[in-house]
């Protein structure tokens, strides 16, 4: 008998997750605009949004790409996406149904293929659906790297912010099929995709308590709270850390965000 499919860590009918779709623009918008904006005007252009989530990267290409071209925003649930949309909208399952019909000349995914086991699979098809010149634009979080308290009330709650993150990379998100290093493999998972002009922006800063990157945490916990007791910790840990993560005193480094793009060579 084949094992249970890995599911979603971070499902969208979770009650938490509309606070999560509102923190991650808060911590990625600017820097994924910067990058898509890199790629030039996109007017009339054809995107692909996959894993949309809250929408506003959907919204923001729509915008770009302006009447005369087309956006498509996918996930497996699209229910945090807002009511009559200026884009199309498809609920779709990127690992497991081909990609959209194309071919297009954005494809953008941010923080999808690090939660997907098929995920190099599911990189050559994003490639393949990619009209000649057209931009894949892949953008994870790399988890692996330690230090993310910068500054902390107490020795002990740097200590236990440190054990969060320890047991979230190394037990919690790899048990649902997350790769904490595939941010760092991209490049040349594109290359051997056949994408040429592979380019990689790291980009991270500080949020001390009480903003988006630091309520980040709380939000973690409390779609996984169960994995983190069964991983060690203790509901009175979970609770102070819930805190902590309130209190400007403490200082967390965000995830280094790696944010990937390669070309599909012109015709």
């Amino acid at each position: 008998m084949e094992p249970p499919p890995l599911s979603y860590v971070f499902d969208n009918d979770h009650p938490e997750a509309a606070d999560r779709h509102g923190r991650l623009p808060a911590i990625l918008d600017e820097f994924t605009v910067s990058r898509l904006s890199s790629l030039g005007d996109l007017t009339g252009r054809r995107c692909l949004e996959t894993g949309a989530g809250g929408g506003s990267i959907a919204d923001w290409l729509a915008r770009a790409t302006g009447p005369t071209g087309r956006v498509l925003a996918t996930d497996v649930n699209t229910r945090h996406l807002p009511p009559s949309p200026p884009y199309d909208v498809l609920v779709h399952d990127l690992e497991n149904e081909p990609v959209p019909d194309g071919p297009w000349d954005v494809i953008h995914a941010r923080l999808v293929l690090l939660h997907l086991p098929g995920r190099e699979t599911v990189l050559r098809r994003l490639a393949a659906a990619l009209a000649p010149g057209g931009a894949l634009v892949l953008e994870d979080f790399e988890t692996t790297f330690r230090k993310l308290v910068l500054a902390a009330p107490t020795p002990q709650a740097a200590q236990l912010v440190d054990r969060y993150h320890e047991l979230l990379v190394e037990r919690v998100l790899p048990a649902h099929g997350n790769d904490p290093t595939w941010a760092g493999r991209v490049p040349a998972a594109m290359l051997e995709a056949g994408l040429t002009d592979v380019d990689t922006v790291i980009h991270s800063r500080s949020w001390p308590g009480g903003t988006a990157g630091a309520l980040l945490i709380a939000g973690n916990i409390a779609q996984t709270r169960e994995e983190f007791l069964a991983a060690g910790m203790t509901e009175a840990q979970l609770d102070e850390l819930d805190r902590l993560v309130t209190d400007p005193r403490l200082v967390v480094r965000g995830h280094f965000t790696y944010s990937t793009i390669g070309r599909r060579p012109p015709a």
